[in-house]
C-alpha cells in the first residue's frame, strides 16, 4: 500500500484516510479555482475530500472527483468524500433531503462521512445565518438527538457509509451517546485543532469513546477576514515550529501537521497552490521526535481563530464549555 494512503479505522468498520485535502475557498479566490485544486489534489496522492453544503463549491468538487474516475486515476471507492449538515437543515424531515442536495450537486450515489456541521439548531429557510429585523439569530428548537435518528437513517439508506459531527462539545457528544435506542455511535468529531490550540481534553475524550478527531485549521487559517480575528497570531511564524522545522529541513507547515498526526489526529490540510499541495503529502517522510512532540504541546494557548462568532448567541453554542 502507498504509505500515503494511511488510514484509522472508524467504529462502524469502515475507515479513513488520515490526510484530508479541505475545499474551503479562501476570501479572494473564485470556485472554479477549487475544481483545479481539487484535481491536483487527486493526481497528488489525496485520497479524503473534505467539503460542505456551506461551502458553495460541491458542483466544482463533484466535477474533479468525477473527471478523475473518468481518467482512470482513482475508483470511485478510493475516495473518501466528506459533507456536512448545515444547521438550516437540522429538522429530522429536512436532513436527508440536505443529502441529497449534496449527491444531486456532486452527481455522486452517496458520500463516505455526513456530519452535523454545528450542533445549533437554525430556522429553515433560504437564509444561510436567519436572522430578525433587529438582527437577531433565529434558532430553532430541534432535539439534536431527533436530527441524529435522521442522520442514522441516512446511512441506512445507503447514502452515507459513516455519520458523524463537527464542532460538538464534550457535553454535546454525551448527548448523542446516551441517547434511548441509538444505533449508530458518530465515527468522528471534526473541530478546530492545531498547536496553539491542541484539544488535548477532546482528543482523550473522543479516544476514550473509540471515536476519531478530525482536525481543522491545522495551520492555524488563512487570515480569512470573514471568519478570522486579522490580529490573532500567525502560527506558522511561531518560532518553536520554525526552530523544529529547520532541525528536520521540513516546513513550519509539515510540523504543525506531523504533530497532529503522530497524536492519532486525522488531519485535514487546504492549499490551492499546486507545490503546497504536494509538500503536505510529505508529512508522511518524517517523524517527530518525543522532545519535539513535548516543545509543541507547550505551545498551547486555547487560541481559536474560527471562533464562529455569527453563532454566538445560539443557547447551543458550543465553544463556551471548557471542551
Amino acid at each position: 500500500m502507498d504509505h500515503r494512503q494511511q488510514r484509522v479505522a472508524l467504529n462502524d468498520g469502515h475507515s479513513m484516510p488520515v490526510l484530508g485535502f479541505g475545499t474551503t475557498v479562501p476570501e479572494k479566490a473564485h470556485a472554479s479555482e477549487v475544481c483545479v485544486a481539487t484535481k491536483l489534489a487527486i493526481e497528488a496522492g489525496f485520497r479524503h475530500i473534505d467539503s460542505a453544503y456551506i461551502y458553495k463549491v460541491e458542483e466544482e468538487v463533484g466535477l474533479a472527483i468525477r473527471s478523475k474516475i473518468a481518467d482512470g486515476t482513482v475508483k470511485r471507492e478510493d475516495i473518501f468524500y466528506t459533507t456536512k449538515l448545515w444547521p438550516t437543515f437540522s429538522r429530522p424531515e429536512l436532513v436527508q433531503h440536505s443529502l441529497e442536495m449534496s449527491l444531486n450537486k456532486l452527481q455522486l450515489d452517496y458520500v463516505d462521512l455526513f456530519l452535523i456541521h454545528f450542533p445549533m439548531p437554525l430556522q429553515p429557510g433560504d437564509k444561510i445565518i436567519p436572522r430578525d429585523e433587529n438582527g437577531k439569530l433565529l434558532f430553532e428548537t430541534v432535539d439534536l438527538c431527533d436530527t441524529w435518528e435522521a442522520m442514522e437513517k441516512c446511512k441506512e439508506a445507503g447514502l452515507a457509509k459513516s455519520i458523524g459531527v463537527s464542532n460538538f462539545n464534550r457535553r454535546q457528544l454525551e448527548m448523542i451517546l446516551n441517547k434511548p435506542g441509538l444505533k449508530y455511535k458518530p465515527v468522528c468529531n471534526q473541530v478546530e485543532c492545531h498547536p496553539y490550540l491542541n484539544q488535548s481534553k477532546m482528543l482523550d475524550f473522543c479516544k476514550s469513546k473509540d471515536i476519531v478527531l478530525v482536525a481543522y485549521c491545522t495551520l492555524g487559517s488563512s487570515r480569512d477576514t470573514q471568519w478570522v480575528d486579522p490580529n490573532s497570531p500567525v502560527l506558522l511564524e511561531d518560532p518553536v515550529l520554525s526552530a523544529i522545522a529547520k532541525k528536520h529541513k521540513r516546513t513550519p507547515a509539515l510540523i504543525a501537521l506531523r504533530y497532529l498526526l503522530q497524536r492519532g489526529i486525522v488531519v485535514l490540510a487546504r492549499s490551492f497552490n499546486e507545490k503546497r499541495i504536494k509538500e503536505n503529502l510529505q508529512v508522511f517522510d518524517f517523524q517527530l521526535t518525543s522532545e519535539d512532540m513535548k516543545r509543541i504541546d507547550g505551545l498551547n494557548r486555547n487560541c481559536r481563530y474560527n471562533t464562529a462568532s455569527y453563532l454566538a448567541g445560539h443557547p447551543d453554542f458550543p465553544f463556551h464549555d471548557e471542551y
